[in-house]
């Protein structure tokens, strides 16, 4: 994807090492438009979530940092920038695991999104309420405890908190992980729904390469912290390769790596 005025994020050839030692991201460069639903695809152990922790500038908890490279989100360097910041600045992260406060209620999670908001009571009230038109299952548990929800209702809870804390981009991490199918679906229709009609941009983190195509208009494919293949979405639905590795569409069966295929051609912007 070029690189034109019209990006809200831009990493570019970014290296991630953890304790000093220990190199998870080698080289990983990706866009997102402002506006855009862009898909990160690649099995467990990928670098993804590492990805999200670099831009979302939670690496440091755990002993990481970017070693090379350079993160900007909305015209401001964000390298090794702390998460606060970053959130102010309007990139909020959705974590894998939903991770609700499980003794708050519903409606209290919800809320917890808006703290570092500074544009009054009034709009956050509106908004609250515009998260309960977005996600209409919550608003039938509005006082139930959120550890006592479902897991579709707590990735919807999670999303709404992230969505108070009024993103320009949302970064979903995993959001189909753990749910069945239905609920994927409602899901990424209201993520679909919250790109539309609250024009907010969208980064998300998936396993699930055949949802995360369907929705996204480009995506990036990683492997072993790299970015190994990247493209429009519908480009890539049709990639034999993609089918095969990532769709479980397969004709000799097993799942092989893209560095066992000679005739694959990838881009190695790591260079």
């Amino acid at each position: 994807m070029s690189e034109t005025a019209e990006n809200l994020l831009e990493v570019n050839n970014i290296e991630v090492v953890y304790n000093d030692i220990i190199q998870v991201l080698r080289g990983v460069s990706l866009v997102v438009p402002e506006g855009q639903i862009v898909a990160l695809l690649g099995t467990n152990g990928a670098g993804k979530t590492t990805t999200l922790r670099a831009i979302s500038g939670l690496l440091k908890p755990e002993n990481g940092f970017i070693k090379d490279g350079y993160i900007k989100f909305a015209g401001h360097d964000i390298t090794n920038v702390l998460g606060t910041e970053v959130v102010r600045l309007g990139a909020v992260m959705v974590p894998e695991g939903r991770r609700v406060f499980k003794h708050l209620t519903v409606d209290e999670n919800i809320r917890v999104g808006s703290i570092t908001r500074k544009d009054g009571g009034k709009k956050v009230r509106k908004d609250v309420e515009l998260m309960y038109e977005h996600f209409p299952r919550l608003n039938k548990i509005t006082h139930r405890l959120a550890g006592y929800c479902s897991g579709g209702e707590q990735q919807m809870i999670a999303i709404a908190r992230a969505l108070m804390a009024a993103p320009k981009m949302l970064m979903l991490d995993e959001p189909s992980l753990g749910l069945a199918p239905l609920l994927v679906k409602e899901i990424f229709d209201n993520v679909q729904q919250i790109n539309r009609e609250l024009n907010t941009t969208i980064l998300v983190v998936e396993q699930n390469a055949r949802v995360a195509l369907q929705i996204s208009t480009y995506a990036y494919i990683m492997e072993s912290g790299k970015i190994v293949l990247e493209g429009p979405s519908d480009e890539l639905k049709k990639n034999p390769d993609v089918k095969e590795f990532y769709m479980g569409i397969t004709r000799g069966g097993g799942r092989k790596s893209f560095k066992e295929v000679k005739s694959y051609k990838r881009r190695k912007r790591w260079m």
